[in-house]
């Protein structure tokens, strides 16, 4: 795999390098001061990843990322400072194409590099390998078992859960935009991401959906008409209080979960709560987070949703539920959104 490191930091572009060459299928091929000289070796070079800063100067990462994605098209993953600028930034480059993104807290990384190696790697790997895939002409998308999205009644669920990591801020945004303020039904999201980021990701969505959108704290009430963001680091739990009343806890449990907040975690979680009245929804990710809830919740009578192959950057998570036969359909971020709107019609209007 070859990669390109754009960084204004001589001690970042030497790092980076450092750590993604630790692995030996991995060749950082150029290295660049700032976006512009970052976008003439992409042009150049043609790789397989770019490792993109924000804040440079001449050109920052942004702009940079708008010149790649027009010029080049290529797998580009940004360096982030673990800061609420950073963050908001870093929503906007994967609105704009990037991949995915890695929080770097500059106040630590001079002291270990190594403290992000592991996790910088994962990504690199799992992206280099996608090459360009998520450019080339869209494939017609193919349902497991229904050649439209399924359509569903108003009050058919207690609750929606949502999963998703690596390229799911704007495949979110595809899905939960659309969802009118009509649809009784709460919606719970876990996304791999930080906290800073969480939050950061719940005011953009609350600036575009019709639904209210709020950062979970612990026992918060699951609110119908109202999309959760689960925070970032720690584990979100839906659990029963009452008749039809929830509630959700915000937890380390379990200790020994990679991702935070962990899909399975909340998946099993809603198994056990709501049950057959879960609608669970599996998007775009590295590795297989919410295969063990899913498992969970098709046992307890739920009905599991996943992203298709062709329109993942990485098509892990999915691909765990779809392969072990668990999914109900695998369909697009934008049908998925059409069956999620079908809770929000009256009977009349179905």
């Amino acid at each position: 795999m070859r990669v390109v490191v754009v960084d204004d930091s001589a001690f970042m572009r030497r790092a980076v390098k450092q750590m993604l060459e630790s692995d030996g299928d991995i060749e950082v091929v150029a290295s660049a001061r700032n976006g512009r000289e970052g976008v003439e070796l992409v042009e150049k070079l043609k790789p397989d990843l770019v490792t993109l800063d924000i804040e440079m100067p001449e050109m920052d990462g942004l702009t940079a990322l708008r010149h790649i994605m027009r010029k080049c098209p290529t797998q580009v993953m940004m360096l982030s400072s673990l800061t609420t600028e950073g963050s908001h930034a870093a929503l906007t480059a994967l609105k704009l194409g990037a991949a995915d993104f890695l929080a770097k807290d500059m106040s630590q990384v001079s002291l270990s590099v190594t403290n992000i190696q592991d996790e910088l790697v994962q990504k690199a790997r799992q992206l280099g390998g996608a090459g360009n895939r998520r450019f080339t002409k869209a494939v017609k998308p193919t349902a497991t078992r229904f050649d439209q999205p399924p359509i569903f009644r108003s009050g058919q669920f207690d609750v929606v859960c949502i999963g998703s990591s690596t390229g799911g801020p704007p495949v979110l945004e595809t899905i939960l935009c659309p969802l009118p303020a009509s649809m009784s039904a709460p919606v719970v999201v876990a996304q791999h991401m930080p906290e800073i980021f969480t939050r950061s990701m719940t005011e953009r969505l609350g600036r575009e959906c019709p639904m209210p959108v709020v950062h979970v704290e612990d026992n918060m009430p699951l609110q119908p008409r109202t999309i959760h963001i689960c925070p970032g680091g720690k584990h979100t739990h839906i659990t029963k209080i009452g008749l039809a009343k929830y509630v959700l806890r915000v937890n380390n449990e379990p200790t020994h979960a990679v991702y935070k907040p962990s899909v399975d975690a909340l998946f099993s979680s809603a198994a056990t709560s709501t049950a057959s009245r879960t609608l669970g929804i599996v998007l775009t990710g590295i590795g297989d987070d919410g295969l063990r809830g899913s498992r969970d919740l098709l046992q307890a009578k739920g009905t599991i949703l996943a992203q298709s192959e062709e329109t993942c950057v990485v098509y892990g998570m999915p691909k765990a539920v779809t392969e072990n036969g668990l999914v109900a359909a695998s369909l697009t971020p934008e049908q998925i959104a059409q069956s999620l709107v079908t809770l929000g019609k009256s009977a009349s209007a179905a």
